[in-house]
């Protein structure tokens, strides 16, 4: 099994794990954190792609999307500290009375 191959099935674990974690979970946390392993996941798919096409392309792409990734994280976590704030739990189902 190559490098490549190798990277690729473990993005593809990380990002099943992230999606199970997505789906099973109230906690807004637990959600946030899921969404963080899928998000790690493409950067080891860009990577890996990267090295496999021999240039710095992918590595470029991932640094991007670590970028996104820290807006969309501190994002999440003011959501969820005003969740916490007005409703006193992180639940997710509690975030539905926001709309309002």
């Amino acid at each position: 099994m190559s490098d490549v191959q190798a990277c690729l099935l473990l993005a593809a674990a990380m990002f099943s794990i992230g999606v199970y974690g997505v789906l099973t979970r109230r906690n807004a946390i637990g959600i946030l954190l899921a969404v963080e392993l899928m998000a790690n996941a493409v950067n080891i798919n860009l990577v890996a792609f990267g090295r496999l096409h021999g240039g710095p392309t992918g590595q470029i792409f991932a640094l991007f999307a670590i970028a996104l990734t820290v807006a969309e994280v501190a994002l999440g976590l003011a959501l969820v500290l005003l969740l916490a704030r007005t409703q006193r739990t992180a639940d997710v189902d509690e975030a539905r009375l926001l709309r309002g």
